[in-house]
């Protein structure tokens, strides 16, 4: 009898071992069906939230890429940030409205009708800039446009940090080496063929320079510009003004223009690109001020280089020299002046924008496009 109960107890713990072991299978399976839900649910929802993140940041983006860069502030007139004003509108101060040029704690401000970096001043260029980005994206590629994207996106950060010394007036590029002046070696073929060219080119600008008045009442050659300088006078001629040819002016100097489309690193079709003469006559200032971009190097070639004539970039000085070029970055604060008698006559260069040298032939071609002369003007009036 006892022998009975204790192999009925034995089958008794065998078949509750066995069902329990059946049951804990079951409910590990369960679990592993319930844990995939839980996964997949929370799954769904990092995606919901980074697809909303997207959203977010495409938003901010589209609407201020340059948060603050163009926002009315202490040292900011005609919404052109520290309103340094560069020779790119100097020439361009008056207007219908009469004098459009102010100065303020010893820098010369613009808001010229005709300057890109005035009229396209704003909230709306922010929109415009990225807008402009983005519809090149879409026609050829996002690849290389790393840095790009990033200048855009990130304006204000970048030019609110920026030391007073370098400090571009509209857009900067992450990134780039920086230095008030550069060798002649970073853009050897076209400096090279920029002074194989000297003698032309000074032939041509006396050609220019001696004809009469272009009116009655005006001291100045045809297609000359006066620009606004404290004390002396500065007279410009421009082959290209702000990436637009002057055809006039063109046609009275074809072997200049000529010795333009040979150059390789000329900044040919954007806002960004000027070529002209530039002529500073004795006791002549031009006040300190900073260019528009980082993105290009001007060249000078000295064509007639009286005594007492200096460049001064960055607080680093240095004298032109007839038939050599010298290459600056004018996003660094600039400022030249003529401290020669009246017998010197005036100083004069042939002044050229070209790429700076770390700019990738992608990012050219993007820049080219987004600032291609009047695709960033707001048409709708804003």
């Amino acid at each position: 009898m006892l022998l009975l109960d204790s192999a009925t107890q034995r089958r008794a713990k065998m078949e509750w071992s066995l069902e329990s072991v059946r049951e804990m299978v079951a409910g590990g399976m369960q679990s592993v069906r319930e844990c995939e839900i839980c996964a997949f649910a929370i799954a769904m929802c990092v995606l919901l939230l980074f697809m909303w993140y997207c959203y977010r940041v495409g938003r901010e983006h589209g609407t201020s890429p340059l948060r603050g860069r163009y926002l009315a502030g202490p040292g900011r007139i005609g919404g052109v940030v520290g309103g340094f004003m560069s020779s790119d509108c100097r020439g361009r101060g008056k207007g219908k409205h009469g004098s459009l040029l102010e100065e303020q704690n010893g820098f010369a401000f613009c808001q010229s009708s005709e300057c890109f970096r005035c009229t396209s001043a704003g909230k709306s260029l922010n929109q415009r800039l990225y807008h402009s980005l983005q519809e090149y994206a879409k026609r050829y590629t996002w690849s290389g446009m790393g840095r790009v994207h990033k200048g855009v996106r990130d304006q204000g950060r970048y030019l609110n940090s920026r030391p007073t010394i370098q400090r571009p007036e509209v857009f900067f590029l992450p990134d780039l080496p920086s230095a008030p002046f550069f060798s002649r070696e970073v853009q050897r073929h076209d400096v090279e063929l920029l002074e194989q060219s000297f003698p032309s080119l000074l032939a041509e600008f006396e050609s220019i320079y001696h004809q009469p008045p272009a009116r009655s009442g005006s001291s100045l050659p045809p297609g000359w510009k006066a620009n606004s300088t404290p004390r002396g006078q500065w007279w410009t001629y421009y082959l290209v003004n702000q990436g637009t040819p002057l055809v006039l002016n063109v046609r009275r100097c074809p072997r200049a223009w000529r010795v333009l489309g040979q150059l390789r690193t000329f900044i040919a079709n954007n806002v960004f690109g000027n070529a002209c003469f530039s002529v500073l006559t004795p006791g002549a200032l031009i006040t300190e001020h900073y260019g528009p971009t980082n993105v290009r190097l001007r060249c000078h070639l000295g064509l007639r280089v009286p005594p007492s004539c200096e460049l001064v970039v960055g607080g680093e000085p240095q004298c032109w020299s007839e038939g050599s070029c010298l290459l600056f970055d004018d996003s660094f604060l600039h400022r030249a002046f003529h401290d020669g008698s009246p017998e010197d006559g005036p100083r004069v260069v042939f002044m050229v924008d070209l790429w700076h040298p770390n700019v990738a032939a992608a990012e050219r071609q993007a820049l080219d496009y987004i600032f291609t002369p009047g695709r960033l003007e707001d048409r709708d009036g804003k």
